[in-house]
């Protein structure tokens, strides 16, 4: 990790390359290099969209890269007192798949409102499931881990799990060298900060730009802002993407939004059906909404146009009635 001199004149730790590197040759056991799938415009045919496929994951999402670089370094604490997280569904159902491949007890805390069939996918991986109020997710972990000793692994606010999710970042760049421009989904930052910081050090003129929801944009205030802004639950828990509804950058994450990412947009419900769809059906990727939003800002030209653009479909798990709604839907 790397100290520099932050924008509010403190020494945040910063996540180098080095890390990001480190965390690629930790995780590259159990976490699948994935693939590029190119998705065409609906109007413009020749114009594609490069899709780092993360919806592939063994889980469904990206959150496999964070957890595992976090537990690997903790492996044998982790196996004498347990794990414990706290997330919606997509980081929750990382951490129970991997306790389950390493043999170890894992409390996940979810919240009551969690989409039914991913409370039901950590359950069947053996994990326990508590489940609280969105506002006393985070709390209910930090107490858990405190009481029982287990290794608190957290959804974004840790340097371990920001280098962890940018080893999407230094594949794409593998993958796709003169990108210009890269859309990442933004919900407490672990994805945007560990990729941006990777993008960055190996093309500093590739742009990075987050994006999220209307009815959850506190990143985008907060960037706007240029101070880290955070919104109430009864507010972000309007989305669909119910992946997105942190109510605030993470501290660490915060400060690497601030030091490389060149921009934050938001898109509307709407607009993240119709990426879901198109993906779907253009690209054979289902996305769940959290996962579509960075397409969805793509096909709505809601970004700077580039030569070549990438974007993170950075989950898959999307509740089945939801999935057939949406493909129902006419564009």
């Amino acid at each position: 990790m790397e100290t520099r001199r932050g924008v509010s004149g403190q020494s945040p730790q910063l996540v180098t390359l080095e890390d990001i590197t480190a965390a690629a040759g930790r995780i590259q056991d159990l976490v699948l290099r994935t693939p590029l799938i190119a998705l065409p415009h609906p109007q413009r045919p020749d114009q594609v969209l490069h899709c780092k496929a993360e919806s592939l994951q063994p889980t469904g999402a990206f959150k496999l890269r964070g957890a595992y670089n976090t537990i690997a370094q903790v492996l044998d604490q982790a196996r004498e007192n347990g794990v414990v997280a706290q997330s919606s569904g997509n980081h929750a159902r990382a951490v129970a798949w991997l306790a389950h491949r390493l043999d170890l007890r894992a409390v996940i805390v979810m919240p009551d409102v969690a989409p039914p069939a991913k409370i039901a996918a950590v359950r069947a991986l053996g994990a326990e499931v508590e489940l609280v109020p969105s506002a006393q997710r985070d709390i209910r972990a930090t107490e858990l881990a405190a009481e029982g000793g287990y290794v608190h692994v957290p959804p974004y606010d840790d340097l371990r799990i920001i280098a962890g999710q940018g080893t999407v970042g230094l594949e794409l760049m593998e993958q796709l060298p003169n990108v210009d421009v890269v859309l990442v989904p933004v919900s407490g930052g672990g994805l945007i900060s560990g990729i941006s910081t990777a993008v960055k050090a190996l093309s500093p003129a590739t742009r990075v730009i987050g994006v999220e929801p209307e009815l959850a944009a506190d990143a985008a205030q907060s960037f706007r802002e240029g101070r880290r802004i955070s919104w109430e639950p009864e507010l972000t828990y309007r989305t669909v993407a119910d992946g997105l509804r942190t109510p605030a950058l993470g501290v660490h994450p915060w400060e690497h939004v601030q030091r490389y990412v060149d921009d934050i947009v938001t898109v509307s419900e709407e607009q993240i059906h119709v990426a879901m769809r198109h993906l779907a059906l253009a690209g054979r990727l289902v996305a769940e909404p959290s996962g579509a939003v960075a397409a969805a800002a793509w096909l709505h030209d809601l970004v700077p146009a580039g030569d070549t653009v990438a974007a993170v479909v950075s989950g898959g798990s999307v509740e089945p009635s939801l999935l057939a709604s949406v493909l129902q839907q006419e564009n």
